[in-house]
């Protein structure tokens, strides 16, 4: 097994020392406009000659190189698979939604995803859900029927988030590496939180909560929606005996801090990784921390697109990995 990752581990220890620090993140926060950052992504390899003035085709981009990497790597992609769930879940959705209510032509696909959208699509129409991977198949044709005959798009989006976190936690727990247990654990634990501070501030029933939200080791699902039903001092009293009592000193702060919060929690769940070798731990936190990269250049852009004060940008920011 130690054999096996050397080589990764070592062309991931070489890709880390182009992860953006917190200072350079300071850096790009300080240019003077939303086109100076584009200018200063590209300077850096963001991108590509064909995104250089689009920043969502730039983003896209490096989404892609990261998978690029991994392929050319050649680790089994299943390892990814609790990494890969969102994109998946996310174009059924779409799928559903596009089928059901006739509402097609946007571009909302991932095509990177295990099903990609015209696959996904096709499968929907034709309503073939016994291609779909796993346990996806019960959930997408229940979704679907939802969706057909009570037009609540929200119930409709709640049995397929539900259904990802329930299959992240599954392929968590499932996996011989400490690093997709513990990213597992950490994520729908988060999710759970998320789902419990939204549904208290519109007023949620506790039987929609506990649809919503996927049993995890280190939440009490139970707990955290009569905690929810309570306001939102009864979330941060339950929050501050569990291992997540920084979530209740975020949401104490503002929501954009907790916000952060929740995005720092899975960057320091996996940071112990820098000091492993023999695994695939690296390589998994070093695929998490790009995706935090990009979301964190994906606020500071929009912070500038809408001419926010440095200051405000600040607040918003996740911790780098490096």
């Amino acid at each position: 097994m130690s054999e096996m990752y050397t080589y990764a581990v070592a062309r991931i220890r070489a890709l880390e020392v182009s992860l953006f620090s917190n200072a350079v993140i300071e850096q790009l926060i300080a240019c003077q406009s939303y086109e100076q950052c584009i200018q200063f992504l590209a300077e850096r390899g963001w991108g590509d000659n064909d995104t250089s003035a689009d920043a969502e085709r730039m983003l896209k981009r490096e989404e892609e190189k990261i998978w690029q990497v991994m392929k050319e790597l050649s680790i089994d992609m299943k390892k990814f698979d609790v990494l890969s769930y969102p994109k998946l879940f996310h174009n059924l959705k779409a799928a559903i939604k596009e089928v059901c209510t006739e509402d097609s032509g946007r571009d909302i696909y991932y095509e990177d995803a295990a099903v990609p959208g015209k696959e996904m699509l096709e499968i929907i129409r034709e309503k073939d859900f016994g291609r779909l991977p796993g346990t996806m198949s019960s959930v997408a044709a229940e979704a679907y029927d939802t969706l057909l005959h009570t037009h609540d798009g929200q119930l409709c989006d709640i049995m397929i988030d539900r259904a990802a976190l329930d299959a992240i936690y599954k392929a968590g727990m499932e996996a011989e590496d400490k690093i997709i247990r513990d990213y597992a654990e950490s994520a729908v634990a988060v999710a759970d939180i998320k789902i419990a501070v939204r549904s208290q501030k519109t007023a949620k029933t506790i039987e929609f909560m506990k649809r919503a939200m996927a049993e995890c080791k280190s939440i009490s699902v139970d707990q955290l929606s009569r905690a929810a039903l309570n306001g939102p001092e009864a979330i941060r009293d339950y929050l501050a005996g569990t291992e997540y009592a920084g979530g209740a000193e975020a949401l104490a702060e503002s929501p954009s801090a907790f916000e952060r919060w929740c995005d720092n929690r899975i960057i320091q769940t996996i940071s112990p990784q820098k000091y492993e070798s023999f695994t695939i731990g690296p390589v998994v936190a070093y695929v998490l921390a790009r995706q935090n990269e990009i979301k964190t250049v994906r606020i500071i852009l929009s912070g500038k697109r809408s001419e926010l004060p440095d200051d405000s940008i600040r607040e918003r920011v996740r911790e780098m990995y490096v």
